[in-house]
């Protein structure tokens, strides 16, 4: 081979190592995302309220019910750490404007979600439903819990437990900081699945920069909904911290189809901040190298510049999937990004084509 050919072809192998990933994908190297998405729009807009967390179901009234939370504009983006409520909202079909109906979970004083109620998931258990979601108790990520809440009826009454469902581990282990972003299933082994996201508390109080410790999932799984959930290992089903520029995800949602296991999630550097993730599985512990779900919003839409509060611009958050009734394949995938009329965050609707 020639020298200069040979030099040629191992540079550009050692710049795609060393490059972030987005720059690859910049230059055409990924292939096209995993979903073909045709925007709805901001199907979910509050004049005084951030909307972050938009969990969709189908009700027995046939219109989709969205369970979402939300915090007072004026706390700013970062209020959701302190002071966010879930709300319940409807639209005659996802194509329609989803009107806020009622609120369902607030904090509550003394227990351990009494500053913040956020990362609603809502699922159908049998003739129950199940609101799973995220609470702590003094302002910080170092309280996250996962906890859940209970009704027989959309439209409430709703019952939570006084206690969270799933702990952190041990100090020192990795994933002994929270427990938060839930995503649930039942999987072939007939158990309840709850995958979780957490991080080690010493590397977080180490890091430095944007996006400070490596965010990884764990599972665990239990006989009942409601528990006792019993963590599968000691270490997280998810883990990209062996990867260049502190390459990690988050908000995942799990669903099966195809005899797989699949699931969704926000890229928090594996190839760029922008962009969705999916992963598949056989066993729903061994995932796949995740493959692009879903661009960057510009992508799909363009609207006018944001205000510089709103730096996370552009970004689909939290994407949750609204299965198609026949089917029960994926049919809308909902989201929650900046902007919209009170240039805060509201929740946004594509159909998948």
């Amino acid at each position: 081979m020639d020298r200069r050919v040979f030099l040629k072809s191992n540079a550009f192998l050692w710049a795609m190592m060393v490059l972030p990933l987005d720059t690859a994908a910049k230059k055409g190297i990924l292939e096209s995302p995993y979903f073909k998405l045709k925007p709805i729009g901001r199907s979910l807009q509050l004049v005084d309220y951030f909307i972050w967390c938009s969990s969709p179901i189908w009700g027995d009234d046939g219109k989709v019910h969205l369970f979402y939370s939300r915090w007072r504009k004026e706390k700013g983006m970062g209020g959701w750490i302190k002071g966010s409520e879930i709300a319940h909202a409807v639209a005659d079909s996802p194509y329609g404007t989803f009107q806020h109906k009622d609120v369902v979970l607030q904090p509550r004083e003394g227990f351990w979600d009494s500053t913040t109620c956020h990362n609603p998931l809502i699922k159908k258990i049998a003739d129950t439903y199940y609101l799973f979601y995220m609470g702590n108790s003094n302002g910080k990520t170092d309280t996250k819990r996962i906890g859940v809440a209970t009704a027989k009826n959309l439209d409430g009454p709703w019952k939570r437990q006084d206690n969270p469902i799933l702990l952190p581990g041990v100090e020192g282990a990795w994933d002994d900081h929270c427990t938060t972003n839930p995503a649930f299933l039942k999987g072939n082994d007939g158990k309840f699945w709850l995958y979780y996201k957490s991080w080690n508390t010493a590397e977080y109080l180490r890091d430095k920069g944007p996006v400070r410790g490596n965010r990884k999932y764990g599972l665990a799984k239990a006989e009942h909904p409601l528990g006792p959930y019993v963590k599968v290992s000691e270490h997280p089903v998810i883990d990209f911290s062996d990867r260049p520029l502190n390459a990690q995800l988050e908000d995942a949602f799990v669903w099966k189809q195809d005899e797989q296991y699949c699931l969704l999630a926000r890229d928090m550097g594996f190839y760029n901040h922008e962009d969705g993730l999916i992963l598949k599985s056989s066993d729903g512990v061994k995932w796949s190298e995740p493959q692009v779900a879903y661009l960057g919003l510009s992508t799909y839409i363009q609207e006018p510049p944001p205000p510089a509060n709103l730096k996370r611009f552009g970004r689909l958050e939290r994407p949750m999937i609204l299965m198609d009734k026949i089917t029960d394949k994926p049919r809308f995938l909902f989201g929650a990004t900046q902007g919209g009329i009170a240039e805060t965050s509201t929740a946004f609707v594509f159909e998948i084509v």
